[in-house]
């Protein structure tokens, strides 16, 4: 029995450290990838690895504050700070469009979260390289988002020359990430729209229309309706507020 005892404690023990040190490797591999050089195939999988990180993090964050990364005029919802895409303070009266360019306004916000990180990342990319013995070229530019249809796209006008057996040249990079914001920023266009014109909307329509997409319409006390777009598949999502033809405290329609 004692020789069974210790047997199975042996065995805990040493599942215990497989434990610790499979975690402590997968925490640490980008650290290992880059101190190995494993991660460079060429500069364009190392850019699009290491800026696509930044932007899902930006992305995350913007997605639940009402396409803002600050945002100023917003209501505060789960700790969130859900910023008000329509607004009227008044009772009785419509609420007027506060992001009349809601997708260039996403694109801007996600440019601009990103930019020191993508600085950041050509850094690194420069640094391994020349650890290779490459003579290495860079010229550092402009970030450019664009949503698309089921994409968002990093436009990195950044070129890079790489000089060491051969001539490498790359005049600019692409960031590609599969994300449906562009479709779920066109259905809240479509929602606003309908807040600024009845001070409300049907929800249910989208629903119908879109199988894949659930909408949630949250009303509160002070005439704030926070909305909550996710798409089914994904699970990726777009909430936003807005405060239209808002009733005083004992009234309803």
């Amino acid at each position: 029995m004692r020789e069974k005892r210790g047997q199975v404690t042996i065995f805990v023990i040493t599942a215990l450290v497989l434990v610790v040190v499979s975690i402590s490797v997968y925490a640490l591999y980008p650290q290992i990838k880059s101190t190995l050089g494993l991660d460079v195939k060429n500069p364009n999988q190392f850019v699009q690895d290491c800026v696509e990180e930044h932007l899902k993090e930006a992305k995350e964050k913007l997605v639940l504050q009402g396409g803002s990364i600050d945002p100023e005029h917003y209501y505060l919802y789960n700790d969130d700070k859900i910023e008000y895409l329509c607004y009227n303070q008044e009772y009785y009266a419509m609420c007027v469009v506060q992001q009349p360019l809601l997708k260039s306004h996403i694109e801007a916000e996600l440019a601009r979260e990103i930019a020191s990180s993508t600085q950041e990342c050509f850094s690194e990319l420069e640094s391994v390289f020349k650890g290779k013995g490459y003579e290495v070229s860079l010229r550092r530019g402009n970030v450019e988002i664009e949503l698309l249809p089921k994409r968002i796209v990093a436009k990195l006008d950044h070129s890079l020359i790489l000089i060491k057996d051969s001539r490498e040249e790359y005049k600019s990079f692409n960031v590609v990430i599969n994300d449906n914001l562009y479709e779920l920023v066109s259905i809240a266009n479509s929602i606003i729209s309908m807040e600024t014109k009845y001070g409300d909307s049907e929800t249910t329509t989208y629903m119908n229309y879109y199988h894949d997409l659930k909408v949630e319409k949250l009303k509160q006390t002070d005439g704030t309706t926070i909305y909550i777009l996710t798409n089914r598949n994904t699970q990726n999502k777009f909430q936003f507020a807005s405060r239209s033809l808002a009733w005083p405290p004992g009234y309803g329609m």
